[in-house]
Formats: C-alpha cells, sequence, structure tokens
C-alpha cells in the first residue's frame, strides 16, 4: 500500500497567468521533439518569463535579467507551455546554461502548466560562468498536451544574468542505465554488531561451492577462519551470494573487516557504544521536525532555523486555519506539532502511530525485563525542555499529542469529538523551501472516523503514561480519548477521500476496525473499565492474525493493540493467548529472516518491496524483539538484533539507511529542508535519519528514469527527487527509535 500520493508542485497560478510573452519568431518541431525553438535561431517565440524577467536574444541563446530579493524558485521563472506528454514515455531532457555571477543554480522542470501543477521532473544543477549543458531523462506518468518545460530563477538576494540554449525534450529516447556503486561484494553491518550477539554477512559471488573467508582486526590481522555457505540466487535482489557467520568472535574492537573471495567488506565495529549513541540520535530527529518553534542551533548545530507556520510572512500560519472550502465554516488553532516528512504538512492518522511508536518505546523500557528507561530520561534528549523533571522522549512526545488535541472538532459543531483528517498547504510546494518561507495558504480536511480513533488511542496511552508528570494533562489526553471514541461511534464510515492528495498525502483507508480495536485496546489499558475489555474481547480483531509479511503501519494498526495487550500490565481475560499470538507471528518473521539471504524478516510476494520498506522491516523487528521480551528466549534477541544489519548495510546496495551511520550512509532524503544536494547552504539530514528504502513501485519521475525494471531491493536511489523511494518520515523514524532502544537495552 502506497503511504501516499505525492505530486511536487513547480509554480502555483504563476505559471498558468501573470506571464510575459516574448516577441514572436518561427517555430520548428520533428517527429520526437517536444520545445519549439529550444535554440533560440530565430527568435523567442513561443518561449515566456515572468513579468518580473526581462530577457531577449543575446549571441543566439535567451538572456534573462534575474532580480535580486525574491523568496522562493517561482518567484522569477522562464519557460514553455503546450508540451505534449504520452504516458509511458521516455524523453530525454536537456539544455545548456550559464549563471553569471557564478554560483548559481537553476530547478528546471517538466511538468503541468495548469493546476495542480504536478511536476514530472525536476533538476537543480549549479551553474558556472562558462557554462555547461545538461542531460535528464525521465518517463512521463501521465498523457497530456498541456505541459510545460520551465527554468525557475528565483531565491537570490542578489539580481543575476541567466542565458539558456539548445533546450531539447526528446521523446522515444530509452532511460540511460543506471548502475549504482554497491562498492566491495562483502556485504556488513557496516556500524557494529554486539559482542554477545548473532554476526552475519552476505557474499555477493558466482561461485557454487563454499569459499574460505578471513575477519580481521584494525592492525589487518587474521581473528578467525571459516568458510562461506552458499545460498544459490536471492530473489530480492537477484544475486548469487553465500553467507557469512562469524558469531563466535566477540571481542570488542573497532575497524574490523571481512574478507572473501578476493574482496574486503567496509570497515565496522565489534561494540556497543554506536547503538548507545543511535537510541539517542534516532528520538533526536523529531525536534527538528518540530511546527511552530523555532530550532535552536545551539541545540542542534546546523540545524537552527525559524519558527515555521506561526502566522509569521511569507507563512499563512497555523494560528487560525480554516477548512477546505464547504467542508467547516470555524477556524482552529492547530500550531505545534511534527512535519510528517519531507514536506509541511501534518496528518493525524501518521502522527498517531509515530506517537504511539515513540510512546511505546518509552512503556517498553519501563516493563520490559531488559528496559533501561532512565535511558530516555530528562535531560538524554538535549531539548528545550531539558530539565524539567519529565523523560525529555515523553517531552517530545508531547509537541505532537498537543497538535492531536488540537485537531479534534470543537463543541457545539455537527462533528464535535471527531479528529480533522489532515492539515497542510492549498497546493504543492517545491524544494528547497524552509517552512518558515512556506508562503502556501493552510487548510484543514474532513474529519474521518480513522483520524478520530488515531487520537483516541494516542491519547488514552498518554494518559497514563502522564500521570505520574502531569495530572493535569493527563486527564485532558483521557477526555479527549472519550469523547474521539463516543464521536467515532456515532460516525463509524467516515472514510479519508483517496483523491484528496493535493498539497499534502491523501492518507485514504475504508477499513477501520483495527483502529476502532486499537483505541478500545488503549483505553482499556488506562482505564481498565469493562465498556472497553467487552469492546476489544468481542472483536473480529482480536482473534485474527494481525502480523502479515508487510507488518504494520499507519493503515495497519492492529499489531499496536496487540503488541501493547500482550506487554502493557493488565486483567484482560485470555491475556495469556495474546501474548502466544505475538510469539507465533514472531517465529513466522524469524522463519522468513533464516530463509533470506540478506538475513531480514521481510519477504513480499513476488519480492515487490513496499513504500517504505525499511520501516516494515523493522517493525516485523519489532514483533520478534516483543516476543524476546514476553520469553526471554534469545532466539528472538538474536533475530531483531540480526534484522538491523539490513538497515546498517548488509543489503543488496551496500548502503545504510540511516544518515551518519556507516562508511556509506543515505544523506539525500527528499525534504524541503534538509536540503544540502540542491542548496549547499541548507544541511544534510541529521543523524539518525532512516530513508523509506527499496519500494518496488517507483513512483516518482526521477526512479522512473533510472530503475525501471528494478527487482526488489535494487529499487531505491539516495537522491533528494525520489520521494517514493528516499524519503524521511516520522513514522519510520518511530520504528528505528523503537528497534534502536531495544538493541542498546542489550548492551
Amino acid at each position: 500500500m502506497n503511504r501516499r500520493r505525492i505530486a511536487l508542485l513547480s509554480l502555483t497560478g504563476l505559471l498558468a497567468t501573470a506571464l510575459t510573452a516574448l516577441p514572436a519568431a518561427p517555430a520548428g518541431a520533428d517527429e520526437t521533439e517536444q520545445v519549439r525553438n529550444g535554440g533560440f535561431d530565430t527568435g523567442t517565440e513561443p518561449w515566456w518569463t515572468s513579468p518580473n524577467v526581462t530577457a531577449g536574444l543575446s549571441d543566439g541563446r535567451l538572456c534573462a535579467d534575474v532580480p535580486g530579493g525574491t523568496t522562493n524558485r517561482w518567484d522569477a521563472a522562464v519557460g514553455q507551455n503546450d508540451i505534449t506528454l504520452v504516458k509511458g514515455e521516455s524523453y530525454r531532457f536537456s539544455f545548456a546554461a550559464t549563471g553569471s555571477p557564478a554560483g548559481h543554480s537553476v530547478r528546471a522542470i517538466v511538468g503541468l502548466s495548469v493546476a495542480p501543477y504536478d511536476t514530472y521532473h525536476e533538476v537543480t544543477p549549479q551553474l558556472s560562468v562558462s557554462g555547461d549543458t545538461y542531460t535528464y531523462t525521465f518517463t512521463s506518468p501521465v498523457d497530456t498536451s498541456q505541459g510545460q518545460v520551465g527554468f525557475q530563477l528565483g531565491g537570490s538576494p542578489d539580481p543575476w544574468r541567466f542565458c539558456l540554449d539548445d533546450v531539447s525534450l526528446l521523446g522515444g529516447v530509452p532511460p540511460e542505465p543506471y548502475e549504482p556503486d554497491t562498492g566491495p561484494r562483502v556485504r556488513v553491518n557496516q556500524v557494529a554488531y554486539l559482542p554477545s550477539g548473532p554476526k552475519n554477512a552476505t557474499l555477493v559471488t558466482e561461485a557454487t561451492g563454499k569459499l574460505r573467508w578471513e575477519l580481521k582486526d584494525a592492525d589487518g590481522d587474521v581473528v578467525r577462519r571459516g568458510w562461506t555457505v552458499p545460498r544459490g540466487v536471492d530473489g530480492s535482489s537477484g544475486q548469487n551470494v553465500h553467507s557469512i557467520d562469524f558469531g563466535a568472535h566477540r571481542t570488542r574492537g573497532t575497524g574490523y573487516t571481512l574478507t572473501a573471495d578476493g574482496e574486503t567488506s567496509r570497515p565496522f565495529d565489534i561494540g556497543t557504544r554506536a547503538y548507545e549513541r543511535l537510541r539517542l540520535d534516532a528520538a533526536k530527529y523529531y525536534y527538528t521536525q518540530r511546527s511552530g518553534l523555532a530550532i535552536r542551533d545551539d541545540l542542534r548545530p546546523g540545524y537552527g532555523r525559524p519558527a515555521g507556520h506561526v502566522d509569521v510572512a511569507p507563512n499563512q500560519g497555523d494560528g487560525k486555519v480554516p477548512c477546505q472550502p464547504g467542508v467547516c465554516d470555524y477556524t482552529l488553532d492547530v500550531t505545534g506539532g511534527w512535519y510528517d516528512a519531507g514536506d509541511h504538512g501534518k496528518y493525524v492518522v501518521n502522527g498517531g502511530i509515530s506517537t504511539w511508536e515513540v510512546l511505546s518505546t518509552y512503556e517498553r523500557a519501563r516493563h520490559a525485563r531488559t528496559g533501561q528507561a532512565d535511558k530516555l530520561g530528562d535531560g538524554t534528549l538535549n531539548i528545550p525542555e531539558s530539565g524539567n523533571e519529565v523523560p525529555d522522549i515523553l517531552d517530545e512526545a508531547r509537541w505532537e499529542l498537543e497538535f492531536l488535541l488540537k485537531m479534534q472538532v470543537p463543541e457545539g459543531e455537527p462533528l464535535a469529538g471527531l479528529a480533522h483528517h489532515k492539515i497542510h498547504d492549498e497546493q504543492w510546494t517545491g524544494l528547497p523551501l524552509l517552512p518558515d518561507d512556506d508562503p502556501q495558504k493552510r487548510e484543514l480536511h474532513p474529519p474521518t472516523t480513522a483520524a478520530t480513533l488515531n487520537l483516541a488511542a494516542t491519547a488514552a496511552q498518554a494518559a497514563r503514561l502522564y500521570k505520574g508528570y502531569d495530572k493535569e494533562f493527563a486527564a485532558r489526553a483521557l477526555a479527549a480519548s472519550r469523547k474521539a471514541w463516543a464521536a467515532a461511534l456515532a460516525h463509524p464510515d467516515l472514510y479519508a477521500d483517496p483523491d484528496d492528495g493535493i498539497g499534502g498525502g491523501a492518507y485514504p483507508d475504508d477499513d477501520v476496525t483495527d483502529e476502532f480495536y486499537w483505541a478500545a485496546a488503549e483505553l482499556y489499558l488506562t482505564t481498565g473499565e469493562r465498556q472497553f475489555q467487552q469492546y476489544v474481547l468481542n472483536s473480529p480483531v482480536h482473534t485474527a492474525d494481525v502480523f502479515g509479511p508487510l507488518g504494520y503501519d499507519w493503515a495497519r494498526t492492529a499489531a499496536a493493540a496487540r503488541l501493547d495487550l500482550a506487554t502493557v500490565p493488565s486483567r484482560l481475560p485470555g491475556r495469556d493467548k495474546v501474548r502466544r499470538s505475538v510469539v507465533e507471528g514472531a517465529d513466522r518473521y524469524l522463519a522468513t529472516l533464516r530463509a533470506q539471504p540478506y538475513g531480514m524478516p521481510y519477504a513480499p510476494e513476488d519480492n515487490r518491496y513496499d513504500w517504505g520498506s525499511n520501516h516494515q522491516i523493522l517493525h516485523n523487528a519489532v514483533v520478534i524483539a516483543t516476543a524476546y521480551d514476553i520469553t526471554g528466549a534469545s532466539e528472538y534477541r538474536d533475530g531483531a538484533l540480526q534484522s538491523m544489519d539490513y538497515i546498517f548495510g548488509r543489503n543488496a546496495l551496500n548502503i545504510s539507511y540511516v544518515t551518519g551511520y556507516g562508511e556509506v550512509d543515505a544523506r539525500n532524503q527528499h525534504s524541503r529542508w534538509y536540503a544540502r544536494q540542491l542548496d549547499p547552504a541548507l544541511p544534510n539530514p541529521p543523524d539518525g535519519t532512516l530513508a523509506g528504502g527499496p519500494n518496488s513501485s517507483i513512483q516518482d519521475p526521477l526512479a522512473q528514469s533510472k530503475l525501471q525494471g528494478c527487482t526488489g531491493q535494487f529499487c531505491y536511489i539516495d537522491d533528494i527527487q525520489s520521494w517514493s523511494t528516499n524519503e524521511h518520515t516520522i513514522n519510520w523514524n518511530s520504528a528505528l527509535t523503537r528497534m534502536a532502544s531495544f538493541v542498546a537495552d542489550q548492551t
């Protein structure tokens, strides 16, 4: 299931209106060329500029004087409309461009010239005075005769000159082959193996017989030898592979390498320090995702920025947000919360599962046999609330909880008690764009049953966890949860519109039996009341198998209920059976892990990796880890630990999917403010940020241009434009937060 439909907007109304036509000249075309007069041989027709740009011919090129002092890329532009695109057709987009003075960049797009102004391909090369030629290939996802080629030039404080020539959009050109650099054929966890944990690696080789392997320390001395185990062709990668087990070596150290078949792995540690750091880094991610608060550079050096969406121009702000037309006649203060992902939207359904998992990281640490709740205590995350005698992880989760409570329809309204599904911009914005620079109108979207039950579940969980620190807040959360529960019972079938994906993700879900089960479970665990106990016991979800191959996520929340019912102390009748169901689910995930040569508890049908596959792997690992918490059996501990190896480099691409961890790590996640790939003045994502990972559906144009026909694990590219394989999100990092804490607790 796709997490959501995303389309990156280029210009808003600027592209369809307020354009200044340039002097006419004859147009030329051939059978596959879609751009008319791309060489400016006889004039500039049919090219246009925005009104603030002065352009004309110079030495056979179109040269534009771009004003300084603009804020956004789209504030100044040159383009051509009425471009024809054919769905499934591959195109080569090329142009020659210069910028003077040096150092400027241009956002070049192929998209839609009318609402909703979707972008199908975009690049942002930095220009040199001497000029250069830029060539890209992509596949059109649509049929349209209203396409556009545009060059967005705004955002510079100073005026500059842009010159353009030889613009071409040539159809029928096959995509350029993409061959990622996967490094050495010995694939390891590039971060660390625990001294007392499993230690496995994967060798890519044509050999069919066993091969000798050697483990070397930082000095190059061989400290362990053994033989590989041939595994044949791995379906998830298409590679012939062997497995290597060096778990017998338990000596701590840094700079270990593994050699086999003439190849030497990237270095790794045997120790615990990296996971102690990751426990905190994964949770620290949320501070820089905060909306409505200036991020302090002294707390996160390099990440300081003004508060976003606090009613300060150019923001239209979240202090008094109206509904979409026809939805309601009131406004709400929905400031605060976490930005959902690389955009500026905030969503109750995704916020719900994320908040639950962050809270559950702490709740598990309180109840589990190896839990160390003090490691998440006050002062551990270095956030503004540190020092208030409340565990920092609860302070961080509360920033989102307060937002979720604000999304509840107020008393006196027809749908009082329900929760609005989401709030985001009226139209999509482009990259990069800091939150405080977002000029778009903000809108509340209709209330839904799913959002309401997410609020009910997380607020009920919060009520029991915050009671010892803030009784007033705990009581307020429980009251909101009860109100939401009653409203959901009264309106059980208000579903999100799957086509409501302009300006933000749709997050559609037309089966909320799992959300009802989850909310009832959390209310029961907090209150112990018979009404919620009976709802849990009578729900068909209670006895269903909720641990499927793809794991749980925002649209599949039954596992959240089952895990809490199994681990949070209660007097639920039949609780032993609930706990057995978790262990049985873990057994299936363990069997999957053992069957996979890359050692992950994930094997989707036909090796079609889902959107956000990395967090699904981690969620399946959470189930295995919970089975260890329930039983104490080492096989579950080892399975949960081994699952992390895939995330940190024991995969077909030989990449760590967590920024700042491993010799080669993902660091160009799709984001409007962690956007160093597009703007050197902006940072990469902070250490501890999880990339979504391989996605066989490759919905974004960049992935479609490079990854056509990809197999499973190879359906990924570490590029900021690949939103379908490489976004970061609050619910993906919550999975990392929970598993990082579990692993650190095993040290």
